[in-house]
């Protein structure tokens, strides 16, 4: 091998690695960051008097699956797992509170039943898998988090969540009977649906 074929072929291949590295540093384009807008607006204050008296945490893993209805075209398919925090407790917005100086009660009611307050919840989606015609539409979307939210409100409601909550509610009150009664006060509390005063 002669020394101009060397030369030549060492100039080639400078040639080439100095075009490679110029596209990539001229031509390919770098990474942009992705553009962001935002518009949050305050539609509506109301005032809420809610006791939370206990929060729970629940996790599910759902399976959502829809059919193309052809039997060579593949399902759509989603496997989700989700984790929430339901709070439970009372609505006392229509609490009635009566102090009667005179004879120095206390009337608290009527309490109402304990109730789920709120659900966070939080989608992880581990699995998605769509066909050519069946691809996951903003709709799918809303319906699976409307869904696992549905489900996460029947464990709650099947689980000891509200009995806890009443539990708790019924150790409030007892504080607040005894910080009554320690300053001469009696305290008389109505539930929900009873006439009759709980002392």
């Amino acid at each position: 091998m002669t020394l101009k074929r060397i030369t030549l072929i060492g100039a080639i291949l400078a040639a080439f690695l100095l075009g490679g590295w110029l596209t990539y540093r001229f031509l390919i384009p770098e990474k942009t960051v992705p553009e962001e807008n935002a518009s949050v607006l305050l539609e509506k204050i109301r005032t809420v008097v809610k006791l939370t008296t206990v929060e729970g945490e629940f996790s599910e893993i759902y399976s959502y699956k829809q059919s193309s209805g052809y039997m060579l075209l593949p399902d759509k398919k989603a496997l989700v797992r989700v984790q929430a925090v339901v709070a439970a407790g009372y609505d006392l917005s229509n609490l009635n509170i009566e102090a009667d100086s005179v004879n120095r009660i206390l009337r608290i009611g009527p309490v109402p039943e304990a109730q789920i307050l709120s659900i966070d919840h939080d989608l992880d989606y581990y699995d998605i898998s769509a066909g050519i015609f069946m691809e996951f539409s903003p709709e799918d979307y809303n319906y699976i988090n409307q869904k696992a939210k549905s489900l996460i409100r029947e464990k709650a409601l099947q689980s000891d969540l509200l009995p806890a909550a009443r539990k708790q509610a019924d150790q409030v009150f007892e504080l607040i009977r005894f910080m009554a009664e320690s300053t001469g006060w009696k305290v008389e509390i109505r539930t929900m649906g009873h006439d009759d005063a709980l002392n």
